[in-house]
């Protein structure tokens, strides 16, 4: 990649994912982490589920009782932060630690609108410090292939409805394209649940809400190379009018019309303790077959919409990872994963929490 006049070498690079839950955000981030290759990347993570942050599902950050403010050590040299609504704070701890990193890695909830964020960085002790090397936005192709914008929207909008902090009134779609329109690169992930007809469909359909010269690629579980995804330097906080989400260009250019729509349309009230999430224990399952049945009968019970953590597997050395939305369930084996034994069950308050977890320890047929 060609370096840019907004981005002198002394500034750290960070780089924005964001992303609809099941997209693959975190099977990216796993993946990029595994190919460091000693870079020192720095991971901020921030998901909603007891386990605190889907850092379960990265080698070597696994721990459950990782507080807001806590640092974690990866194996790998890597580090990795959570944060809540601290995201300045620990931004400035980061670059001023005596080993600040070689980049900066942040995965978003998926629903918080990228653009607030982008601008965070021109906050005066950081802007110094660090700059945006690129916004990448993660696509599910197979869901957009079927006129959705994620693969469960049942469990985005429960995801949604979870966060105070969120904008509930804009339509789903309008953040999708809010996420498009901020995207310095997007990946079409899961490309090879489509065929050629379909993707060149869903390509289209991402190109023409997206700016001039903004490169689409595509992937398979995740896997795309470090070199693509880091070292773009976009200076994306200097460069944010053609950035603009729904919100904003319908206040410039109609603001009494957007004023009028909002409340003639978007009068929603939501219940912000209407989910609910749970860990449930479990010992060493017999193999990833059986894991992949227990977990696909309890994501089956009404009102659960989503499973995920680690499992130890008899007779292999490295835990069985799950990832389950909707209908998809994912597994597959984690080097040096912590927290084994342990699955977050998220679903609607009052789902049968009984059943799900005797589904999961396989003390109930489904």
């Amino acid at each position: 990649m060609t370096g840019s006049p907004h981005a002198p070498k002394s500034k750290i690079p960070a780089t924005i994912i964001t992303g609809f839950l099941g997209a693959g955000k975190t099977t990216l981030l796993s993946n990029l982490l595994r190919e460091a290759r000693g870079k020192r990347i720095a991971l901020i993570v921030n998901e909603f589920g007891d386990m605190g942050f889907d850092g379960s599902l990265v080698d070597g950050c696994a721990d459950p009782d990782c507080a807001a403010e806590d640092v974690v050590e990866l194996t790998n040299g890597c580090i990795c932060c959570t944060v809540a609504d601290d995201f300045l704070p620990t931004m400035e701890m980061l670059i001023a630690r005596d080993d600040a990193p070689d980049h900066i890695v942040i995965e978003t909830s998926g629903l918080a609108l990228p653009q607030p964020l982008v601008r965070a960085f021109s906050w005066p002790s950081v802007k110094t410090r660090v700059t945006v090397d690129a916004v990448v936005t993660v696509v599910d192709t197979a869901a957009v292939a079927e006129g959705r914008v994620a693969s469960d929207e049942a469990a985005v909008a429960a995801q949604r409805a979870a966060d105070d902090a969120l904008d509930h009134d804009s339509p789903v779609e309008e953040l999708f394209e809010d996420q498009l329109a901020c995207a310095d690169l997007v990946v079409l992930n899961k490309a090879d649940l489509v065929d050629a007809a379909a993707l060149e469909a869903v390509r289209a359909h991402v190109a023409a809400r997206l700016r001039p010269a903004v490169e689409i690629v595509t992937a398979e579980k995740g896997v795309l190379s470090a070199d693509v995804l880091l070292g773009r330097a976009s200076a994306a906080e200097d460069d944010m009018d053609g950035r603009k989400s729904h919100h904003e260009s319908h206040h410039d250019h109609d603001h009494d019309h957007d004023d009028d729509h909002d409340h003639d349309h978007h009068h929603h009230d939501h219940d912000h303790d209407a989910f609910e999430s749970h860990v449930v224990a479990l010992t060493a399952i017999a193999s990833l077959a059986d894991l992949k049945a227990r977990v696909e009968a309890a994501m089956a019970l009404p009102g659960v919409l989503r499973i995920k953590g680690a499992v130890a597997v008899d007779g292999k050395p490295a835990p069985a990872m799950v990832q389950a939305v909707g209908p998809r369930v994912e597994t597959w084996f984690a080097r040096d994963a912590r927290g084994t034994g342990q699955l977050v069950v998220i679903g609607l308050a009052g789902f049968d929490l009984v059943r799900a977890s005797a589904i999961l320890k396989n003390a109930l047929a489904a």
